[in-house]
């Protein structure tokens, strides 16, 4: 076999090496430069101060929102008493205008009709009931009551032998509730036990007999009679 032959058999027999790559490998980046990634101490700084303007901004906004709607509830309040307190003024006025008519036609009047009169004031009275009722106000139940502190107000005590003790005896003014609370205690007066009256004994240690004499006296009696 020729060498023609082998070299056609073997064709990369005679081939060159590859050449070898003339460019220079990078060395990898110093640590200098992975450090400038990170924000120096000055650019925290600058951060957290416009983060701590924009808070200080949003908190001051808060503040103007909040105080803006003290002032307007406040405001609303003030006027929803306001028309409450006029609304039941309102209503109490017509109580005064018959309370006027009434006396007007008093002093008018030729003759002085007390049964008149009498009638006018019941409905004058009863109007004044039933406006209120309308807003729920109740008197207190006082008279024939126990005495409690919380709706009753005490100014006297009273000896009373047809009342439990410690019951109102007599109402001198009457209480009244506004829904469940209290408006004005009632000024009672308040039973209290009888007084027991003393002994007409002459002589305290002395035991008495069911007839009223003295079991120790009996022979004084018989002494006298003789």
């Amino acid at each position: 076999m020729s060498e023609n032959d082998e070299s056609q058999d073997n064709p990369g027999s005679d081939a060159a090496p590859p050449a070898p790559d003339d460019r220079p490998s990078q060395p990898p980046a110093p640590a200098e430069e992975s450090a400038s990634a990170e924000p120096s101490p000055a650019q925290r700084l600058a951060t957290l101060e416009a983060e701590k303007a924009e808070l200080k901004d949003r908190m001051l906004r808060i503040a103007a929102e909040f105080d803006n709607y003290k002032k307007r509830t406040r405001k609303e309040m003030s006027e929803h008493e306001a028309k409450a307190r006029e609304a039941v003024l309102r209503e109490f006025l017509e109580i005064a205008d018959n309370l006027e008519r009434a006396v007007a036609s008093w002093k008018e009047g030729e003759k002085k009709d007390i049964k008149s009169v009498q009638d006018g004031v019941d409905l004058v009275l009863r109007l004044f009931k039933s406006k209120l009722e309308r807003h729920a106000v109740m008197p207190i139940e006082a008279k024939g009551q126990p005495f409690d502190p919380r709706v009753h107000h005490a100014i006297a005590q009273a000896p009373s032998t047809e009342a439990t003790p410690g019951t109102v005896l007599h109402e001198v003014q009457k209480g009244y509730r506004a829904g469940e609370r209290l408006l004005r205690p009632a000024s009672v007066v308040v039973a209290s036990a009888p007084s027991v009256p003393p002994s007409d004994t002459g002589r305290p240690d002395q035991e008495r007999s069911a007839d009223g004499r003295g079991f120790g006296g009996g022979r004084g009696h018989r002494h006298a009679w003789r």
